[in-house]
């Protein structure tokens, strides 16, 4: 069966991910979706976002993945564009085993 799968970066800082994450699970009832907390990261700004033994960071970058059908993951997108950066976000294809 073929499926879109979905990949958006976010940092916790911005608290957007517990918003995300609630919106795909509640109201986009997409097929599944997994919450990744990076320990090192950085994006555009070139700004670190790290963790280390001496310092506990609440700024780590965070990988939110989710799948299901091609229409379903175009609509759970538009649902939570106000929370992410469309350069944030990508798209792939994939097969899903049976």
């Amino acid at each position: 069966m073929k499926i879109t799968v979905a990949r958006i970066y976010v940092t916790e800082g911005e608290k957007a991910h517990e918003k995300i994450f609630q919106k795909l699970h509640d109201e986009s009832k997409v097929k599944g979706v997994t919450m990744f907390r990076g320990i090192a990261g950085f994006g555009k700004s070139g700004v670190t976002h790290s963790s280390n033994l001496l310092d506990m960071s609440f700024d780590l970058p965070v990988v939110i993945e989710f799948f299901d059908t091609e229409k379903n993951v175009a609509l759970s997108l538009e649902s939570i564009a106000d929370l992410v950066n469309p350069e944030h976000v990508l798209t792939f294809s994939a097969e899903l085993n049976q």
